[in-house]
């Protein structure tokens, strides 16, 4: 049995790859997977569940109700999934376009797509006995791309309006005529593409009011209500007043436009009116309505990627309007004064979030409003997500008395995980991805003792991509990246206290006396430490763990303040790191690089205490070693590689002094390094990855020829035979043996060791043998699929370092995606 403790993924980099429902359900689009977070303003729980089933990027996600969610990718194809019981199912896969869906929108039963194929189509959601999803309308857009959709209904009616915008500057207006869209109108005004669009629904006395942000860095409101035409018997007295205004304001337009071209940046005002009319039928009479140009919001300095009308909320009446922009801003755009008729006077910006000048890379890509109103989120460039809360009770009436603040949302990895470690005691992980970020998680114990995974750390934001990282003690790892440099980081004071705070770990007094944070240098790659400074700011106000509510680090505070200062560097291989181990001990840290001849696949082994090289380094190999391990006892190192072989190499201690229970001996005058002693070509394909079983009698590799071979000694360590072949339905990519109590399975018998396989397909496979059978003896007690675990190639597993029944597998992936999974193994 397995079930999610913690999932950390990002956002893709698409402006409607999230949707919030009105049960404040975040439903987005991560790689290939729709993640789902619960966002609840008690309890922070994290995503808890990811649904496979695309096969390309997801770009667009929209909830249709509250229980039935669409998702739609970069191949065209869009898939419907419906609640039963908790649980999210596919109900209906449907290939809707030949390229890239670009957008969607939804009202009712009907569902509009838009893709970079330069069609938009009309479907018609049916439930029965079978759900369908029905083609209903092809609207062809010759030669533009349609970047943003919206549909809506015309004031008190049932007719719908679809807006249509994209890759030019005007806003197209399609209205429903009997059973298909017609085209009626053009909005111009916009300079530049339009990113976003949004409808809020028309109330009492209210017109409907049409938002239209492009990257242009404008927003333009435009207000569609009903059309009467004023009659000389009603106004005739001032027939030539207006007669005479409308004169002078195609004057007045026209000056507007001359300025606009005229001058570089000018921005040109339409005032033009259009009438839009609907055909009557089924009995009711057709009707018109004008569409004029409402107020021009101006304010961001970058384009504008998403707009979300607030929803009604108790303690105002004020209609608000979120934007996000790539300038990293967003801001809450609201009327100063509304009159009576319900007509706006003037848009101001009320609150503005994010960083100032928008210093961070790519800014918001998207944003929504969740919790009825009372807060905002955006995702960023980078795919995490940021949050505002509005602190504003019930009983406040003014808008003005509005106050906000920023509280932790969820991460992870903008790209493939490569490489996973976890502290020494298990209290905490550190991960490291392709996106040139390593992360460090830990487990948060909550005031009502509840406790919950997150993000505590961004050690190293490098210029390189970042392929592993090993923990050499609780505060210091080694990681290496696309370079040829190993780079040791020691962890700054502000970490340990946020880790205190927080309830995830206790450390020495001795361990506070270190600089107190690190930041990067101008054009340097090396994290600085920097001085004693002052308590992080984001700890101020904790006083005590169950006496105030905890406030973990945000994304903000992530990417600037948790950066650990770098103290090493580690030279040696002659191109790219590939892998790291450490050893048990943690005395020896072992690396290997790419390699394409003999010369330069050799395994590199270094003491942890000066960095030296430790023995000479290990060949044999003729292509890139892709994983290293050592024994338990660290007297063995097993490295596997490219050329289909396993070596084995060990420690050669000098005859001045007898040695046999330590692997590591201080001084270099005993210690002649790893020799190698044994190797063995049996595997057809790549080895990915191998591990040594506790009692460091067994070793398992996994192989893309789609087997995991046990390997056990025989009396002479020369030789290694195979005990058992274990055939995988794909690929096996990562290994990983429980750990457990050894003494107890020395001394009773029957007792019980896993072994977790990782495929390529993104399956996790536990198999189980009884220490007193035989070592070939292999049978699968768990699989676990993709519902649960990832949809790609799995890079590595690890067990966190506790004893019990109930286990936690760490397991990171080309997905994009870190789990760790509660697995419940069996003991006899």
């Amino acid at each position: 049995m397995a079930s999610i403790a913690y999932i950390a993924a990002s956002v893709n980099r698409f402006n409607q790859a999230g949707d919030v429902s009105s049960e404040s359900l975040l439903a987005f689009g991560s790689s290939r997977l729709v993640g789902l977070w619960n966002i609840n303003d008690d309890i922070d729980s994290g995503i808890s569940a990811t649904l496979p089933g695309h096969e390309g990027l997801v770009t667009c996600v929209r909830f249709l109700t509250k229980d039935v969610l669409l998702s739609a990718d970069d191949k065209g194809t869009l898939l419907l999934w419906k609640q039963n019981e908790l649980k999210w199912k596919m109900a209906v896969k449907c290939q809707t376009h030949s390229k890239a869906i670009s957008s969607i929108c939804v009202h009712q039963n009907r569902i509009v797509t838009g893709s970079s194929d330069g069609l938009v189509k009309v479907w018609v959601f049916t439930q029965g006995e079978t759900d369908e999803v029905i083609e209903f309308q092809v609207i062809p857009l010759k030669g533009k791309y349609p970047l943003a959709l919206a549909l809506t209904y015309l004031p008190h009616t049932r007719v719908s309006i679809l807006a249509i915008a994209g890759t030019d500057t005007a806003v197209q207006l399609w209205l429903q005529s009997e059973e298909t869209f017609v085209h009626s109108a053009t909005l111009a005004g916009h300079e530049d593409w339009i990113r976003c669009l949004a409808f809020k629904p028309a109330s009492d006395g209210e017109p409907l009011v049409l938002a239209s942000g492009s990257q242009d860095a404008t927003i333009r409101l435009w207000s569609i209500e009903a059309w009467r035409r004023v009659t000389s018997s009603s106004a005739a007295s001032t027939s030539t007043i207006g007669e005479l205004s409308d004169e002078l304001l195609d004057v007045f337009e026209a000056s507007l436009g001359e300025l606009g071209d005229a001058d570089e940046g000018g921005k040109q005002i339409s005032l033009k009116r259009h009438i839009l009319s609907t055909k009557s039928g089924s009995g009711s009479a057709g009707q018109q309505f004008s569409v004029t140009f409402d107020a021009l919001l101006v304010g961001h300095e970058g384009g504008i990627t998403s707009l979300a009308w607030r929803p009604d909320v108790k303690f105002t009446s004020t209609p608000t309007l979120l934007s996000t922009s790539t300038d990293s801003s967003l801001i809450l755009w609201s009327p100063s004064t509304v009159s009576q008729d319900g007509s706006a006077s003037v848009w101001i910006n009320r609150q503005r979030f994010g960083d100032i000048g928008g210093q961070r890379l790519g800014g918001f890509v998207g944003g929504s409003w969740t919790l009825h109103g009372r807060e905002t989120v955006a995702w960023g460039w980078a795919g995490a997500c940021r949050r505002w809360r509005c602190s504003t009770t019930f009983s406040d009436q003014s808008q003005g008395d509005e106050t906000w603040r920023e509280v932790g949302a969820i991460s992870g990895h903008n790209g493939p995980v490569k490489g996973l470690s976890w502290s020494p005691r298990g209290e905490y992980l550190i991960s490291a991805g392709l996106d040139q970020t390593s992360r460090i998680h830990g487990n948060i114990t909550a005031s009502n003792q509840s406790s919950f995974w997150h993000e505590l750390g961004r050690p190293q934001i490098h210029g390189y991509d970042l392929l592993d990282a090993v923990f050499i003690d609780p505060l210091r790892f080694a990681s290496v990246a696309d370079e040829k440099v190993v780079r040791i980081f020691e962890a700054p004071r502000r970490f340990i206290e946020v880790l205190e705070v927080l309830g995830v770990a206790q450390f020495p007094e001795h361990d506070h006396n270190r600089p107190q944070s690190a930041n990067v240098p101008p054009l340097g790659l090396s994290n600085k430490a920097v001085g004693e400074g002052s308590t992080c700011f984001f700890l101020q106000g904790l006083t005590s763990i169950g006496t105030t509510q905890i406030q973990r680090p945000n994304d903000g505070e992530l990417a600037s303040l948790t950066l650990w200062p770098e103290v090493e560097k580690v030279f040696g291989h002659g191109y790219e790191s590939v892998t790291i181990a450490v050893s048990n001990s943690r005395h020896l840290i072992a690396t290997a690089c790419k390699a394409t001849s003999a010369e330069h696949a050799v395994v590199r082994v270094y003491d942890t205490k000066n960095y030296r090289p430790f023995g000479q380094p290990l060949l044999g190999h003729i292509l890139t070693v892709t994983r290293i391990a050592f024994s338990p006892d660290d007297k063995l190192v097993l490295s596997v590689s490219r050329d289909r072989s396993w070596r084995l190499f060990q420690i050669q201690e000098g005859l001045g002094k007898e040695n046999h229970k330590m692997a590591y001996v201080t001084t270099e005058y005993y210690i002649k390094g790893y020799m190698p002693v044994a190797a063995d070509k049996t595997h057809g394909r790549i080895i990915w990855d191998c591990a040594w079983a506790m009692e460091g009698d067994i070793f398992a590799t996994a192989s893309r020829d789609k087997t995991v071979k046990i390997w056990s000694k025989e009396e002479n360590i020369l030789h290694w035979s195979i005990t058992t072949t274990i055939k995988t339905k794909a690929p096996a990519t990562a290994v990983a043996f429980a750990p457990g109590d050894l003494h107890a399975r020395q001394n009773i018998l029957f007792g019980m060791r896993h072994l977790a396989i990782g495929l390529e397909t993104g399956d996790i496979i536990i198999y189980s043998n009884k220490v007193g059978s035989s070592a070939s003896d292999w049978r699968i007690e768990l699989s676990i699929d993709t519902s649960i675990a990832h949809v790609d190639h799995i890079h590595r597993l690890a067990w966190r370092p506790t004893i019990g029944s109930s286990s936690e597998l760490a397991s990171c992936s080309e997905d994009g995606t870190l789990r760790i999974l509660k697995v419940q193994l069996t003991t006899d």
